[in-house]
């Protein structure tokens, strides 16, 4: 597939990364030439110096022939003009923009086809917010995921010395278990290193675990597995930038908020965005302040502002002073490889946590969901099984029959999609629904026409060849 990318900045090199790795022809514009060129001395791409939102330079990128266009520019101005340009001037058949803006995400007719004709908008702040969330509601956990519009959830854990799987065969695990519940262990990472969880594998204290149930039921199995940690009640958060006051709205109403801002104009904003969350003036990296603000008594400190340096350092600050746990966003991916673990619990990296949304978008095949896991190193798909028996080579076989490659594990299937599930209720007893029956994957387990198949593979790798033996056809979405 011909794709160019507009942008190389932290969400286009990624993007740029994950896609050359799968033999696509890309090709990369961005008006910093000396950041094109050192990315074109990593990568096997094409590169173009120049403004993509001037029909000459898309021209130039190969736009008459290209298949995809994505822009992930820091403007939304050049974004939106861009995936105009693509759509009447080029004939581009998808075309996928990076935009911050409100105005232009919650009106979905400015991104019809007769104005700015973008197919999908990515928000990396809204997803990085919604990540963040679901880290605050598993504080246990080092990586929350869901699929099938919520239906599964997966999450990765720390088996730790004396935990009931600890020491015990993956077999074990269903003894465990109430008898109306089901789990799977999707993955196990034990250093480095990925270990295919077949029944006879021991948990040893150290690994990561990846645990995939139904989301009504995940967080009574971690109950039954693991040590759970006291709610979250108390947040600060360090840095108030886009990130920082998308948290903070997002999180204000539940919880107790704090947040540190080292600019007096952009402090006077976030008092006035925000109604329930105390803004501080000063810089997070100040040993006096957080003491002053009892940072000893906080259940949680996010560092999030643009300086990974800064980041890492009030991180490590907070955690010394008492902190009980520390997320820190680092862009830089051999900062998070390094820092991850220590004083600070979770680095999160914001392009790889907004791959996973926009690769959906791009893979071959009815890919419904793509989650980037480890630092890119892993990925879980959820991918539309479609065809019957007679042309598709998973449907209407078990799955011990399907030749899987070695490293893959199928996770879960979600049926009957269309179906609506009672799964609990709210505090004021309204029914939550969900729609689709999960069905939690074993060897004699059958693929039905239309299930959403949750494959988990622990090498990037082996993603093509999930894809193709999912293929009924060769198309794109």
């Amino acid at each position: 597939m011909k794709v160019i990318i507009l942008g190389a900045g932290q969400v286009g090199t990624s993007v740029a990364e994950g896609l050359v790795s799968e033999e696509n022809d890309i090709t990369v514009v961005d008006t910093d030439g000396v950041r094109l060129a050192l990315l074109q001395d990593r990568l096997d791409l094409r590169t173009v110096v120049g403004n993509g939102a001037v029909p000459s330079v898309m021209r130039n990128a190969g736009a008459e022939d290209a298949d995809m266009l994505i822009a992930v520019t820091q403007s939304d101005q050049t974004n939106l003009v861009a995936c105009k340009l693509a759509h009447s001037l080029f004939n581009v058949p998808t075309r996928i923009a990076r935009l911050r803006s409100k105005d232009f995400l919650e009106d979905a007719s400015l991104l019809s086809p007769a104005n700015f004709a973008v197919d999908f908008a990515l928000c990396p702040e809204q997803v990085i917010t919604d990540y963040i969330r679901r880290l605050i509601e598993f504080p246990e956990a080092l990586q929350v995921l869901s699929f099938a519009n919520g239906r599964v959830s997966l999450v990765a854990v720390r088996a730790y010395e004396g935990g009931l799987l600890v020491g015990k065969q993956i077999k074990e695990m269903r003894q465990l278990l109430p008898p109306d519940m089901d789990a799977r262990i999707a993955a196990i990472f034990r250093g480095d290193q990925p270990l295919f969880p077949e029944g006879e594998t021991r948990v040893e204290a150290g690994d990561e675990v990846f645990l995939l149930a139904a989301a009504e039921h995940i967080r009574p199995v971690l109950r039954q597995l693991r040590r759970m940690m006291t709610p979250v009640q108390r947040i600060m958060i360090a840095g108030g930038g886009n990130v920082g006051l998308r948290v903070a709205k997002a999180l204000e109403k539940r919880y107790e908020i704090k947040i540190i801002e080292g600019r007096k104009e952009r402090a006077e904003v976030l008092a006035t965005e925000l109604h329930n969350t105390l803004v501080l003036l000063g810089d997070a990296t100040d040993e006096e302040l957080l003491e002053q603000e009892n940072i000893c008594e906080m259940d949680l400190f996010l560092a999030l502002t643009n300086d990974d340096e800064d980041n890492i350092m009030a991180g490590n600050l907070a955690k010394r002073l008492g902190c009980k746990r520390v997320v820190a966003l680092i862009n830089r991916r051999a900062y998070a490889e390094m820092i991850e673990g220590g004083p600070i619990d979770i680095g999160i990296s914001p392009a790889q946590v907004s791959i996973g949304t926009l690769l959906a978008h791009v893979r071959q095949g009815d890919v419904a969901e793509v989650h980037s896991l480890r630092r890119g190193a892993a990925e879980a798909l959820e991918i539309v099984a479609h065809g019957d028996a007679k042309s598709s080579k998973v449907i209407g076989k078990r799955i011990d029959q399907i030749d899987w490659p070695h490293g893959v594990t199928v996770a879960a299937l979600v049926r009957n999609f269309d179906k609506a599930v009672v799964i609990g209720q709210t505090d004021d007893w309204t029914a939550i629904t969900r729609h689709g029956e999960v069905v939690i994957a074993h060897h004699d387990t059958v693929i039905e026409a239309d299930d959403h198949v949750i494959v988990f593979c622990t090498r990037k790798k082996l993603v093509k060849k999930v894809e193709k033996l999912f293929q009924v056809s060769f198309h794109f979405f």
